[in-house]
C-alpha cells in the first residue's frame, strides 16, 4: 500500500510556456524574413494538382475511390 502523506512523495509541476514560446521564436528565425506562407501553400496545392494530373482510367478509378472512402482530401481541398 502506498502512504500518500509520506515525506518521500513529490508532486512536480513543469510549466513549459516560455520553453515553448523560445522554440516558436527560434523556428521563425530560421525560416527567415523571406518565408511566404501562402507562397508555401499554393506551392503545396500546386505540386498535389501535378502529382493526380495525368491519371490513366485505373489510376483515377483508384483516386476516386479513395477521395470517396475519405482516405484523400477532395481536388482542391487540401
Amino acid at each position: 500500500m502506498i502512504d500518500r502523506t509520506s515525506s518521500d512523495h513529490h508532486i512536480f509541476a513543469f510549466d513549459l510556456t516560455e520553453h515553448e514560446t523560445r522554440r516558436r521564436t527560434e523556428v521563425l528565425a530560421a525560416l527567415g524574413d523571406a518565408w511566404n506562407p501562402l507562397e508555401v501553400m499554393e506551392g503545396e496545392a500546386a505540386a498535389e494538382r501535378l502529382l493526380y494530373s495525368g491519371l490513366d482510367a485505373e489510376q483515377q478509378a483508384t483516386y476516386d475511390m479513395l477521395v470517396a472512402e475519405g482516405v484523400l482530401p477532395a481536388s482542391g481541398q487540401a
